[in-house]
């Protein structure tokens, strides 16, 4: 059975979390971080020198943490051959979107847009730096929506690691009030999403005690 340390309205567990649900895993979750503190015990340093979760642990003593290195293990030891491919050609295409989601689109929303308008109290929002990430994310959000306008999912026409890795912002993307390009493929490949039982479970959760007010 997997252990999984992180709570569950981090964004990064949430990715692994729906990674979890998506492969059907036995699992049990500890809630850590935030107002659970216990990331920076000498227990759970020793785990992960850097106290940031998610960890994980399968079925051994060794510790695996950063989100992409657990999603790839995951697909690697459990996903079937469309979600994580053999073929080196092809699961590097899933890789490569899935990188491109997390350095670009992931980074780009969580701290410069997703920090400022939910976890800034109201009197201290910067709502020039909220509209000016906004923008630069649209233009990384109009190359998904080029991705998909010719394919069902963001590496194909299968459901892949790359779209956990992309799909896990889009929930809180959508929620928030911040100003959106109009994107109809990625609107119908977000309500694809949202569809997902797994997607409903771990996504879609309530952040209400990350708001400052």
């Amino acid at each position: 059975m997997l252990q999984i340390w992180g709570r569950k309205t981090s964004s990064n567990v949430q990715a692994l979390m729906w990674c979890v649900g998506e492969l059907a895993l036995d699992y049990r979750r500890y809630d850590v971080g935030h107002k659970h503190g216990g990331n920076d015990t000498p227990e759970f340093l020793a785990m992960n020198p850097n106290g940031t979760v998610p960890v994980l642990k399968d079925d051994e003593d060794t510790a695996i943490w950063e989100t992409g290195a657990i999603l790839r293990y995951l697909a690697a030891r459990y996903g079937d051959r469309s979600f994580w491919p053999q073929d080196a050609g092809r699961r590097s295409q899933v890789d490569m979107w899935a990188e491109w989601s997390k350095i670009n689109v992931a980074l780009g929303f969580t701290a410069p847009i997703f920090w400022r308008v939910v976890r800034t109290a109201p009197q201290h929002r910067d709502q020039q730096a909220i509209n000016a990430a906004a923008e630069k994310l649209a233009a990384l959000l109009n190359i998904a929506e080029k991705r998909l306008s010719a394919h069902h999912y963001l590496a194909g026409d299968d459901f892949t690691l790359a779209d956990i890795q992309f799909g896990h912002i889009l929930y809180r993307y959508y929620d928030i009030d911040i100003p959106r390009p109009t994107l109809p493929y990625l609107d119908e490949y977000y309500h694809r999403l949202a569809c997902r039982p797994a997607y409903q479970e771990h996504v879609m959760v309530a952040y209400e005690e990350l708001r400052v007010l």
